[in-house]
């Protein structure tokens, strides 16, 4: 079936009535997409932040008659129309060519991550079969790909390692995969639970080698015995909060690796870890930071 596919660039206040219109008038889907290139970040859990300036795109069936509505937007709008633009999707195999735009992703010189329907690029390297899904992190972004360079190029052999803000579980199987005689994912999130267990299973993994929990269920033995490596990929407030925690999850001469950071978030974060850190310098990839440190003596 083809469609058509209605685009209005427009400011961020105008967005939720512009797309009630839209959806009263017959869209069949609306899309978000950035009109600017502009970085955002959640800056709480829950939150849904928006760029100042907003793509919405909206689905609508090949036949349907757009005219009244495209002449309603000019009228009632303030929007211009050469930020209303219109084109015909031609029908084709939306499940391959979503597959498409997934491709296998190299860090540093020997750890890919892998799509299911791919062959390994690299036989002798180390992969991770992962698939997007619900639960954060493929290893597309810029946060995750900063500590998987990291855990590429760090020995890793018998260590203990808590990846907190699992998500899908890539940092933790990545960690296992290159060494780590355990690893502990932590999440608020059930989903993510769920999905690093399922993607460690989908890598061969032994089931005691990769554990996740609930924060609130995390067992009272693996809090008091202390890691070599924590990451933490998640937010700036949550690593904020979490930083006394974090010290007392990390022997001494142990690594903390942060991120999920803008680099005007970076200062900040570095006065507040380095009562208990001695931190070093910042890692950048495209405006996005990577902090990581070594657990001082406990004093």
């Amino acid at each position: 079936m083809a469609w058509q596919q209605l685009r209005v660039l427009l400011p961020k206040q105008q967005l939720e009535s512009i797309e009630q219109y839209l959806l009263e008038q017959g869209a069949l889907s609306t899309t978000y997409l950035d009109a600017e290139d502009q970085a955002v970040f959640q800056k709480e859990p829950g939150s849904i932040p928006l760029w100042d300036n907003v793509c919405l795109v909206c689905l609508f069936r090949a036949e349907f008659n757009l005219d009244i509505i495209l002449l309603g937007l000019q009228m009632h709008t303030s929007i211009p129309s050469s930020n209303i633009t219109v084109e015909f999707l031609e029908e084709q195999e939306w499940e391959r060519s979503w597959m498409a735009d997934f491709q296998a992703m190299q860090f540093g010189k020997n750890l890919w991550i892998c799509p299911s329907w791919q062959t390994p690029p690299d036989p002798d390297a180390t992969t991770i079969m992962l698939d997007p899904g619900l639960a954060f992190g493929s290893g597309s972004h810029s946060t995750t790909s900063l500590c998987l360079q990291w855990l590429e190029q760090t020995p890793l052999n018998q260590l203990t390692v808590i990846d907190y803000g699992c998500g899908s579980g890539v940092l933790a199987i990545a960690a296992a995969l290159l060494g780590a005689k355990c690893v502990v994912g932590i999440d608020n999130d059930p989903q993510a639970i769920t999905a690093t267990k399922e993607n460690a299973k989908r890598n061969n993994i032994a089931k005691d080698l990769i554990t996740a929990y609930l924060p609130d269920e995390l067992p009272s033995a693996l809090e008091e015995s202390k890691c070599d490596i924590l990451l933490a990929n998640i937010l700036a407030e949550p690593l904020l909060q979490l930083a006394e925690k974090f010290a007392g999850l990390v022997m001494p001469k142990g690594k903390i690796v942060l991120s999920g950071l803008l680099e005007e978030q970076a200062e900040q974060m570095l006065e507040k870890y380095q009562r208990w850190f001695e931190m070093d310098k910042a890692a950048v990839e495209n405006d996005w930071v990577r902090l990581t440190g070594t657990r001082k003596a406990e004093t």
